[in-house]
């Protein structure tokens, strides 16, 4: 399918950037990020959607800040299909509004996708997912709000359901040189739940090099599927097609 022409249009992505960088100016620990990410970190982000936008599917995406994300899973969310998207940040969310009311192909069926200006943790629409796109950038929190977060979308999860979320590479190192001992402790900490995560439930990893910084996309699969236990890495090749994807730190 074709993008919807928002996309297209580069005083929209202008704007957006804008108000993420404004964000990260005036929070950078809640907004996770200096800059927006690439359009290839979104592209693959979805890409569990892509692979299934021939059946109905219900998606979530949590921590969309400025939208890149929810600009490439626009397109696949067509009849049938269901898309809710998670931002606490008010100023965010009032732009995701005008994302999907501006969106062509969604004309006249907006009852396919809701924003929630919530956190993942409080959110209660009744519905468990088949995918589930999540842009909140884990380093920035708490081993056990990390832990509360990924429970809470394996419970959101169908069973056979799919998990992606990204982390930068060499995060570790570079907090590990700059920052205090307890920071790094913190880092090692959420690093560890995440590892355990991996392990039990991993699917698949693919590399994002055209991102600054580069950033790892996991694919994590629910009890009760074609679970895949292990972690495999794919070509990072495959990940140089699509989209851009920008998070809001504390926005899930």
């Amino acid at each position: 399918m074709q993008s919807h022409n928002i996309s297209h249009r580069p005083e929209h992505h202008d704007a957006a950037g804008w108000m993420f960088l404004r964000e990260a100016v005036h929070d950078l620990r809640t907004t996770g990020a200096v800059a927006p990410s690439s359009r290839r970190l979104a592209a693959a982000l979805a890409e569990p959607v892509r692979t299934q936008a021939d059946r109905p599917l219900s998606v979530l995406e949590a921590g969309a800040g400025t939208g890149p994300a929810t600009r490439a899973l626009l397109p696949l969310i067509g009849p049938g299909s269901r898309l809710d998207v998670v931002e606490p940040n008010p100023r965010f969310a009032h732009h995701l509004r005008r994302l999907v009311h501006g969106c062509a192909e969604l004309a006249g069926t907006g009852r396919r996708v809701h924003i929630h200006q919530t956190f993942v943790e409080q959110l209660d629409t009744g519905h468990r997912y088949d995918v589930i796109v999540s842009g909140l950038p884990f380093t920035n929190f708490t081993p056990d709000e990390v832990e509360t977060i990924m429970s809470r979308y394996f419970e959101l999860l169908h069973p056979g359901g799919t998990l992606t979320y990204f982390a930068y590479r060499g995060t570790r190192l570079a907090r590990s040189l700059l920052t205090s001992r307890a920071e790094a402790a913190r880092h090692r900490g959420v690093d560890e739940v995440l590892d355990r995560y991996r392990r039990r439930y991993g699917h698949g990893r693919v590399t994002v090099w055209g991102n600054l910084p580069p950033a790892d996309v996991w694919q994590l699969r629910a009890p009760g599927g074609a679970l895949c236990v292990g972690t495999s890495t794919r070509a990072s090749e495959s990940a140089t097609r699509g989209g851009g994807s920008e998070t809001a730190g504390r926005t899930g």
